[in-house]
């Protein structure tokens, strides 16, 4: 998407669009609308609607940014524990590695 064709207006619209969106269990769409956006927030001479992309930027950074640290945290603590939960973590698995029960 060419950014540059579009009017001011548009783009805060789908700057905030975006960063609503994932809410919806969607960080991914954080992590674009922070690299869309980034130079319009904080590189383009300033223009009346810049500082509202501005937050929404930085809001949409943050939230990948936790989302990420929580599905690392996940990852490593279900990884570690996974034998130790036996069953349970039995259930979680998509596949279950054959090795030492």
């Amino acid at each position: 998407m060419d950014l540059s064709k579009m009017k001011n207006d548009r783009k805060l619209y789908l700057c905030r669009w975006y960063f609503r969106a994932g809410f919806a269990c969607l960080p991914f769409l954080w992590f674009v609308n922070t690299l869309w956006f980034f130079s319009e927030a904080f590189r383009k001479p300033t223009f009346e609607e810049q500082s509202s992309i501005k937050k929404y930027v930085v809001l949409s950074g943050v939230g990948a940014a936790v989302w990420l640290a929580a599905l690392v945290a996940w990852t490593v603590v279900f990884q570690t524990h996974r034998v130790a939960w036996g069953e349970t973590a039995d259930y979680m698995s998509f596949i279950i590695p054959s090795g030492i029960p």
